[in-house]
């Protein structure tokens, strides 16, 4: 195992840069989620960490060891892939085997390890098969068990679990992170998922255009957000956003609609300021600020209602069940409130 430290990476290609100045320490042991929308730069941050982009400047350090002139083979990574990237013509065994024996281990202990993962992963009723004859889930486990026997320092885990259906990616999300607790490997996960960061992750990486946006504990992320894009990117449904300006105690974000100010006693009257409510911090309540009705889904244990409130749609999600009808008029009270700043959407505190 080993701690990984990235100083100032950045990678362009020719004159566009995809990752800007990136500092991170993941330490040893510790399961780490990269997470971001498409083209966020995570999934190239991750490919220099293994060796297979080169970087156009700054430092990776693996293990106390900087790698950035060291090939792939030899920085003790493994990579679990999106596509499994198995072969087609060899059996599990063989699959999960074949970079031990490219290593030139002795078949006693080869057989051994490719048994103890097979064992940890169950997959030992599946060796002898090929990976046509099994499901998208047994290939990850395909996939993991191979990176599992090469008992790397660093886990790196590019998506894994994006060709899976619902369902199976739950199982896998939970089985990945029993994986973690057992082997006690460094990991670097990358998702576009903030479900799966959230579940998973021991720290979590919020990237955004090619920049670490905050780095911390997926709870650190979700109640205290440093900007508007970790705040509308982690939590699920997102934040809802509702300009408005200072007036005395409170904001005001339109007619008969305005917030209090719940203590904070910095801001300047006239202030231009974006509330922002969490779904699931809403109720409806007689208390509240006036909202219509646009849709309502329930999902079981939750309902979810879609409104318009001062002009722009929101969404809240309660426990309590209720027959609520598109264009009627509810009243939705706030439990709590975040504020940002309008121009550089940095959280104010």
């Amino acid at each position: 195992m080993a701690a990984v430290t990235l100083r100032g990476v950045h990678k362009s290609f020719g004159s566009t840069a995809v990752v800007h100045g990136v500092d991170l320490s993941i330490r040893d042991g510790e399961f780490c989620v990269l997470v971001g929308p498409s083209g966020c730069g995570k999934s190239t941050l991750l490919r220099m960490i293994a060796g297979l982009e080169e970087i156009t400047g700054g430092q990776i350090d693996i293990g106390g060891r900087v790698v950035n002139d060291i090939a792939p083979k030899e920085r003790d990574i493994a990579m679990v892939f999106q596509n499994y990237a198995l072969y087609p013509h060899m059996t599990v065994r063989d699959n999960m085997a074949f970079s031990l024996k490219l290593a030139n281990v002795p078949k006693a202990q080869m057989d051994q390890r490719v048994a103890d993962a097979a064992g940890i992963l169950g997959l030992h009723e599946y060796l002898d098969r090929y990976p046509r004859q099994l499901s998208g889930g047994q290939r990850q486990r395909v996939a993991m068990g191979r990176a599992i026997v090469r008992k790397p320092q660093v886990f790196l885990f590019d998506e894994p679990l994006s060709n899976l259906d619902a369902k199976l990616r739950v199982q896998m999300r939970t089985e990945i992170k029993e994986l973690h607790q057992r082997l006690k490997t460094t990991s670097i996960y990358v998702t576009h998922d903030q479900i799966e960061a959230m579940t998973m992750a021991d720290k979590i990486v919020v990237m955004n255009a090619g920049r670490v946006e905050q780095i911390g504990t997926p709870l650190e992320c979700y109640d205290n957000p440093a900007n508007l894009f970790v705040a509308g990117f982690i939590g699920s449904p997102a934040m809802n956003f509702i300009p408005g300006k200072v007036s005395g105690a409170s904001i005001d974000a339109g007619p008969g609609v305005s917030f209090p100010l719940q203590g904070r006693t910095n801001l300047r009257p006239g202030s231009e300021v974006i509330v922002g409510v969490r779904p699931e911090h809403f109720a409806v309540a007689a208390g509240g600020v006036p909202a219509e009705v646009v849709v309502v889904e329930p999902t079981g244990a939750d309902t979810h209602i879609y409104c318009k409130l001062a002009g722009v749609e929101v969404s809240a999600v309660v426990r309590e069940r209720h027959e609520f009808h598109p264009g009627e008029n509810i009243r939705l009270a706030p439990q709590s409130t975040f504020l940002f700043e309008p121009a550089s959407g940095a959280r104010l505190a």
